[in-house]
């Protein structure tokens, strides 16, 4: 069994999702979407989806996969119960530790953990499914193995069409830090997509040095099947119904099998990036990246030659008035064009641009395509029975309902009614999506008037309609939750520091998080220190391969510092003290109760405030105040795995146009090579009211040195580091 699920950024693509024959849509509630760009969905517009999407067995899923900040639980928890009132399947959550919650005080609602979580390993897994979650979605940089492993312990949805986040499972900051909009709390601009250049040897070029290109698995789905996936996503909640209804087609048709080339080309004419990849889930490929275009660019139909001064495309494609094209030299975007005429052989285009003959020519917009995808509509198969017998109500029963008239059949005089009228009557089904088939049990000459047998007939189908989508949800009533602050630090206590990096030489700090340069060299007699605890830092991705080498190496360290929720297992497992750091996104008191009841140290989330932050700062609470700020995590190679020529560097640097330079970090794994990217400016924002963290991960010495001695002075902190940023420190994100 598997599921084939489409996105629905608004009802049109609901639909359209529904009648091309998908298994489940996910949409988002209006109030904590992650994308917050699409037109989402109130509760009287989700409530007409999800009775038409459960007339034909589909389910909805609601994402609700934002960070929630305490001053919004009430509302958000208020929303959720509302939500699954509405006879929402699922809802998908983005806190793993506010899912625990809601699984504690509302069992019944089913709870589907967010790829903005980041599981992607079996320790992650099984905290998924302690916190109460059902399925958990998982990170698109997760292996073939990683997703047969993790899909024996819960359930697992999968990405197979779309669009890639640069950045790990989509935790990306560099939206929020560099440009004051969070992709975690649905606001992402998609800096990803601008034009960047690294200062590696082929670097030194502008292009889109961060932009994948869209996901496409095609056949291989067959093998996720077998490593026992069983929902297969469509990315896509920003896109046309179009595109809607062309990928829920090609996803359907590689299972059915046969081939799917023509609904291949639908797709890549409804919406295609570029040169599609197979993801991370089977290696990097060459077309992982997507330096040249950005931006659709369809599917190319021809060559263009010049003709006595005008643009002509030889092709067997025939465009209609409407139809937008793309023109590309040497695989960069250089032109459009417009449908001119067309002739026996080709098609004639007009184009502002100077194009040349041998320019690629890319259809965008078709628009007899986009007629024809969602010119199908769904219909119910109905079987009806009607009954009619004169000084009888009139009967029917059909769809699990029975129904008979408040009048009665008269006996006929003159033209009685036939089993042909009765039958065309009710195979009117007023706009609803029924197909009936009316079998007639008539009884001697009746008769009644049309409008009493129209009504009659618009009542029963309102009936069936009712009944073949009710909402068999449980039902909630909310009432307002208590949620336990911790308490605050006590103002006598010496705060703790804590410092994140590689080399603490002549670094003084309470607790050393050791960041290694190799994965599977890790031991913590390795690098120098003070006489504090010593933890050793857990990425935000680890696959079980890599636990394995980590946890031999663990025994020489007091604790894990955990980027991924994951960590909090494995502290346990492995019987250290756990340290839930930024990654793990504490953002509400539900979250921090939840980390706190593991003992050990918590950070709070990079994406409060210190208005925020300050109610949830107890004592083993420490805030991000001084340093570098990592604002993605990179599971691929950005220069394209040309490991021969690789200059193999601790550090690299990303130029984006405006000259702004963000640090990249190579680091080693049994994977390979990962990078983490660090905002533009470091972090300079004292504060006073918790245990302070550092981050001296890309600073150079001596200036890492001078921030961990002077990390409370904001004056001394301006002059070590006078390109800084104060964060979120002062206001929120949004």
């Amino acid at each position: 069994m598997y599921e084939i699920l489409a996105p629905a950024g608004n009802r049109e693509c609901a639909l359209a999702a529904v009648d091309a024959g998908a298994d489940a849509i996910y949409l988002g509630y209006a109030a904590f979407s992650a994308r917050a760009g699409a037109e989402n969905f109130d509760l009287t517009a989700l409530e007409e989806v999800v009775s038409y999407a459960h007339l034909f067995g589909v389910k909805v899923y609601v994402a609700m996969n934002t960070l929630v900040k305490d001053g919004e639980l009430e509302e958000f928890l208020s929303s959720l119960v509302a939500v699954h009132n509405a006879g929402a399947d699922a809802i998908l959550l983005q806190d793993i530790f506010l899912g625990k919650y809601i699984h504690e005080r509302y069992p019944g609602i089913v709870l589907h953990l967010s790829t903005q979580a980041g599981a992607n390993n079996v320790p992650g897994a099984l905290l998924a499914k302690q916190c109460g979650f059902s399925r958990v979605v998982l990170a698109r940089e997760a292996s073939l193995q990683e997703i047969k492993a993790v899909s024996a312990v819960i359930e697992t949805e999968v990405f197979v069409q779309g669009a890639l986040c640069t950045c790990l499972s989509g935790q990306c900051y560099l939206s929020s830090f560099a440009g004051g909009n969070s992709g975690n709390r649905g606001r992402c601009k998609q800096p990803c997509r601008k034009k960047y250049f690294y200062d590696d040897a082929a670097g030194g070029e502008f292009s889109y040095a961060l932009s994948l290109s869209d996901l496409s698995v095609g056949e291989r789905a067959k093998d996720l099947a077998a490593a026992g996936v069983y929902s297969f996503k469509i990315e896509g909640r920003m896109r046309r119904p179009e595109y809607v209804a062309a990928a829920v087609r090609y996803c359907r048709k590689i299972f059915a099998g046969g081939n799917a080339e023509r609904e291949l080309s639908d797709l890549k004419r409804t919406y295609n990036r570029g040169n599609y990849t197979k993801g991370l889930a089977f290696g990097q490929d060459k077309r992982l990246l997507s330096p040249l275009v950005q931006g659709h660019i369809g599917e190319k139909v021809g060559v263009l030659k010049v003709v006595n001064g005008k643009y002509y495309v030889e092709s067997a494609f025939r465009p209609a008035k409407g139809d937008g094209f793309k023109i590309l030299r040497q695989g960069k975007e250089v032109g459009g064009g417009t449908f001119l005429s067309s002739d026996k052989r080709g098609f004639f285009l007009a184009s502002r641009a100077r194009l040349r003959g041998g320019d690629g020519v890319f259809l965008t917009t078709d628009t007899a395509l986009g007629a024809r995808l969602l010119s199908v509509h769904r219909r119910y198969p109905l079987d009806v029975e009607v009954m009619a017998a004169a000084n009888a109500p009139l009967a029917a029963r059909g769809g699990g309902v029975e129904r008979r008239s408040e009048f009665l059949l008269q006996p006929a005089k003159n033209s009685p009614l036939t089993a042909a009228e009765l039958k065309d009557s009710f195979a009117k089904t007023d706009g609803m999506p029924f197909d009936v088939r009316v079998q007639v049990s008539l009884q001697g000459p009746c008769f009644a008037p049309k409008s009493l047998l129209n009504a009659f007939r618009r009542d029963f189908f309102a009936a069936v309609w009712k009944e073949r989508t009710k909402n068999r949800n449980t039902r909630y009533e909310y009432t307002p939750a208590f949620f336990p602050f911790p308490a605050p630090m006590p103002k006598e206590k010496p705060k703790k520091l804590a410092v994140i990096g590689t080399d603490f030489t002549g670094i003084q700090a309470d607790i050393y998080i050791f960041k290694p340069e190799n994965y599977e060299d890790c031991d913590a007699y390795q690098f120098a220190c003070g006489a504090g605890e010593r933890f050793l830092y857990l990425p935000a991705f680890m696959s079980d391969g890599e636990l394995k080498i980590v946890k031999e190496n663990i025994g020489s360290f007091d604790g894990v510092y955990a980027e991924g929720t994951y960590g909090v297992l494995c502290a346990e497992k492995w019987g250290k003290k756990l340290f839930a750091g930024t990654g793990c996104n504490l953002t509400n008191a539900c979250a921090v109760a939840a980390v706190a009841a593991c003992g050990g140290y918590y950070a709070l989330s990079k994406e409060l405030n210190f208005a925020e932050q300050k109610p949830l700062a107890g004592e083993n609470a420490f805030v991000l105040s001084a340093g570098d700020i990592k604002v993605m995590d990179l599971l691929y190679c950005p220069f394209g795995k040309k490991c021969s020529s690789c200059e193999r560097r601790k550090f690299y640097t990303l130029t984006d146009e405006a000259g702004r330079k963000f640090p990249v970090r190579r680091y080693l794994a049994a994977g390979g090579c990962r990078f983490e990217l660090y905002n533009c400016a470091p972090l300079c924002a004292p504060q006073d009211f918790a245990n302070v963290l550092i981050d001296l991960s890309a600073l150079p010495m001596p200036a890492a040195k001078g921030v961990a001695e002077n990390y409370a002075d904001r004056e001394k902190l301006k002059k070590i580091l006078p390109l800084s940023t104060a964060g979120h420190s002062r206001e929120s994100v949004l």
